[in-house]
């Protein structure tokens, strides 16, 4: 099955998800720009990315559910057009308001790209490569984010708001056009799986694969290694660089460009060890989470300005965290049997960006509050200080710190199904690992 054409939809399929990234850090470098277009406090300006990733979120179960019963091809044409009517919006938006219900749309578009590739590689290929082509497939559409950061950031700082918003525009019509033109659900002659006729047997679908531990595994996975690199590189570690650290836009937007390189490191090396240790996936998943709390931490302790090399470490340390979190997939493919694919790949897909979005405002409305107090105490409004960043950042270890007790809770329970072999429907991996466990007498 791992033929020619395989190859050709997973380069189609990798394309439109970096047109679909392009699209959603597209406002991490124009947050400087977008409080000078729209005004407002830092609470406004963070319900700009915040309503993105709360309708993206919203929509991963709907849209997983939609490509279980009419195939990945569907979702990602729809997910294209929404997103150049999305960015066509935002380009002209004269209000916070227009420029809001553009976001929105972008976050409508963007769910129902990743879920849709991701279905589309375990429909193209089979075996050990296909976490390795996850981990692939995730960083080359990190390289949107490089797109964002670089010539993105130029088009805006030389020519303005409209046309940097256009020519993102630009880029999701081109996807749009590979997914017409190049993208299909399965192999030709490849049986196809058999698909919900109803809501209802949707519905079913969808419950049993929130029943699962596994899917579930997948989901706290996904919320403790995206998040806090999609807080960072999508809103806040901008103005945190140029107004808390005091470095130039065009180094700051430059730097954005770090967390992809090193996820393009991680990535493969994530996938191969994925593929031959899945009794060991959650371990990597807390090992990834321990590093980037114990770098955080250091960054917010430190009595000074973070020196330059920290900053760049941290954001090492970030770019860890997308790879990691494309584990939560693989969680997902081996105790779900691939008729349900979609919907249990929404449900995972659902934790980093709640994660995210939760952390996101709450970051705002902390800088917003220590702005208030300062100035109730007679101060000079300093809304971006590098202290104020520091006490908002620190939400982040909440929120992990909630999503990392639920991941072992959640071990817990899928360690004592793959002891006794349980589970009514379930992928074939689901078997090889209950076989492994017994033998080992241990497990995820």
């Amino acid at each position: 099955m791992n033929s020619r054409r395989s190859w050709l939809i997973f380069s189609f399929g990798s394309f439109v998800y970096l047109s679909a990234v392009m699209q959603r850090t597209s406002l991490g470098i124009a947050g400087v720009s977008a409080t000078e277009r729209f005004g407002g406090s830092a609470a406004v300006l963070s319900s700009l990315a915040v309503v993105q990733l709360i309708v993206y979120a919203a929509a991963q179960i709907p849209v997983g559910v939609l490509i279980d019963r009419f195939g990945p091809r569907v979702l990602m044409l729809a997910g294209t057009v929404l997103m150049v009517a999305g960015q066509l919006t935002l380009a002209f938006a004269p209000s916070i308001t227009l420029a809001v219900a553009g976001r929105m749309l972008v976050g409508a578009g963007d769910a129902a790209i990743f879920i849709s590739v991701i279905r589309l590689i375990t429909s193209w290929f089979s075996g050990r490569i296909v976490p390795q082509l996850s981990q692939w497939f995730g960083n080359i559409g990190q390289l949107g984010q490089v797109l964002s950061a670089v010539p993105l950031a130029w088009v805006l700082h030389e020519f303005g708001w409209t046309p940097a918003f256009l020519g993102a525009t630009l880029v999701a019509f081109v996807a749009f056009v590979v997914v017409v033109v190049g993208v299909r659900d399965r192999p030709a002659g490849s049986p196809d799986q058999p698909r919900p006729q109803s809501w209802g047997s949707a519905l079913t679908q969808l419950r049993h694969s929130l029943g699962r531990p596994g899917t579930q595994l997948g989901f706290w996975s996904h919320f403790v290694t995206q998040s806090s690199g999609t807080v960072f590189t999508l809103l806040w570690g901008f103005p945190f660089m140029v107004y808390g650290l005091g470095y130039e836009s065009s180094m700051a937007a430059a730097m954005l460009t770090i967390p992809v390189a090193a996820g393009m490191i991680c990535g493969p090396i994530l996938g191969v060890l994925t593929a031959r240790h899945p009794l060991r996936r959650s371990n990597i998943v807390l090992g990834i989470v321990s590093v980037m709390a114990a770098t955080w931490a250091v960054v917010l302790l430190w009595p000074v300005a973070p020196p330059f090399w920290l900053i760049v470490l941290l954001l090492i340390v970030l770019g860890g965290g997308g790879p990691g979190s494309l584990i939560g997939f693989d969680f997902a493919r081996t105790f779900n049997p691939q008729r349900s694919l979609g919907s249990a790949n929404g449900v995972v897909n659902v934790g980093g960006f709640l994660a995210s979005f939760v952390m996101m405002f709450l970051i705002g409305v902390l800088l917003d509050l220590q702005d208030g107090w300062r100035q109730a105490q007679g101060g000079v409004s300093d809304l971006y200080s590098l202290d104020s960043f520091r006490f908002a950042f620190t939400v982040q270890f909440l929120i992990v710190g909630i999503g990392v007790v639920m991941l072992v809770r959640t071990r817990k329970r899928t360690r004592r199904l793959l002891s006794r072999d349980e589970g009514i429907e379930v992928a074939p991996l689901w078997v090889e690992l209950s076989r492994r466990m017994r033998r080992r007498g241990r497990g995820e």
